[in-house]
């Protein structure tokens, strides 16, 4: 993971916390694939991440906004605030690059 660019890396530690959270928090959730940037991408400014149009995966998909903050060599996440959306339909997954 770390060879990935920052503009990379910084994502993949927000998703890996992402899933943690909500699962945490959720404990009716078994969340096991997301993905930032389907309706819109993702932006990536130094140490913040913000995904406006990401989506995560409980059985169906489901619309996810968050921001999230790494550390200063961005390989784990510090904090993480998200808002669930609607359900994505399922006739929109192939469309969207989404799967069962």
């Amino acid at each position: 993971m770390l060879r990935l660019k920052p503009e990379e890396l910084a994502p993949q530690a927000c998703i890996a916390r992402s899933i943690d959270e909500i699962k945490r928090e959720n404990k009716k959730l078994r969340v096991d694939r997301l993905k930032t940037s389907i309706f819109s991408r993702a932006r990536f400014d130094g140490k913040t991440v913000t995904s406006t149009g990401g989506a995560f995966r409980n059985h169906r998909w489901y619309k996810l906004k968050f921001t999230c903050t790494v550390n200063d060599n961005r390989t784990k996440a510090k904090t993480f605030v998200y808002e669930i959306g609607s359900e994505v339909s399922k006739e929109d997954w192939e469309d969207l690059g989404l799967w069962q």
